[in-house]
């Protein structure tokens, strides 16, 4: 059995995930036919590693993982972060400044860098799911130790509105993604998942050319320019649909399996 793709590359949220954060046995079942037929798989999240290292070991998943949005490098089965890309804070201070001169005052979360790394969460900023997170009430305490990123709330701008925002204002001095309902995000410049599935792949000695994706968000459509497939999901935000190769079903009707399923033959 042969497989046409070297690497194939999974968003988790709204991707390889279902609703209730669950992994499909048909999903696992094609996932594990690919590898066996010698592709890498690379699990490619906005998600920092304290928030998807649990979904790793419940899929007994062992190699490369590219969280953070692209931020960090993270090898599954050693439990070690391999490389790792924090915001300039003082960068970061001025752009939410912009922003905020613009939209009026924000609720603000931020993911600190490391294995253990906490989610900081302020006033009114609504947390999706049931992750972990450490409340503060300071903005000050933001800015005490290193972060991957800042996420951003409006008490009534939707997320599209606010990103296209915040890129108009704060683009030069920050990336700012959008990677699900209610997160907008803002990262290191330059910064994207395509750019730590680059660095990912060149650790397996894999290329774009090899390479098929899978995503839902416009977070993934810079991943989608690099890899040489990029598949979305029926659930997928219209931006990356645009884009996409081909569109699939949905994270609930194990969309990714019945991809990799018709290429398995």
């Amino acid at each position: 059995m042969s497989f046409p793709y070297g690497l194939i590359a999974t968003d988790l949220d709204g991707t390889l995930l279902r609703s209730d954060e669950s992994v499909s046995q048909r999903t696992r079942d094609a996932l594990a036919a690919a590898t066996a037929a010698g592709a890498a798989h690379i699990v490619v999240t906005g998600r920092a590693v304290p928030w998807t290292r649990h979904v790793l070991d419940d899929l007994g998943y062992d190699g490369l993982a590219v969280c953070g949005q692209g931020a960090q490098v993270y090898h599954a089965g050693e439990h070690r972060l391999l490389t790792s890309v924090t915001l300039d804070r003082q960068l970061a201070g001025v752009a939410l400044a912009k922003i905020e001169a613009e939209v009026g005052p924000l609720y603000l979360a931020a993911s600190r860098d490391g294995l253990d790394g906490e989610v900081l969460v302020g006033p009114g900023y609504a947390v999706t799911g049931s992750l972990p997170a450490v409340p503060f009430t300071d903005a000050s305490d933001l800015w005490t130790a290193p972060l991957n990123k800042v996420y951003i709330q409006h008490p009534t701008l939707g997320d599209d509105e606010l990103a296209d925002t915040a890129r108009r204002v704060a683009g030069g001095l920050v990336t700012v993604a959008m990677a699900g309902a209610g997160i907008v995000e803002l990262l290191p410049l330059g910064l994207s998942k395509a750019t730590g599935l680059s660095l990912a792949a060149r650790r397996l000695g894999l290329k774009a050319a090899d390479t098929i994706a899978f995503g839902d968000m416009p977070n993934d459509i810079p991943m989608f320019a690099w890899a040489a497939r990029g598949v979305a999901m029926a659930n997928a935000h219209e931006e990356l649909r645009a884009v996409a190769d081909e569109v699939t079903l949905s994270n609930e009707e194990d969309g990714i399996a019945a991809v990799l399923e018709g290429l398995l033959g």
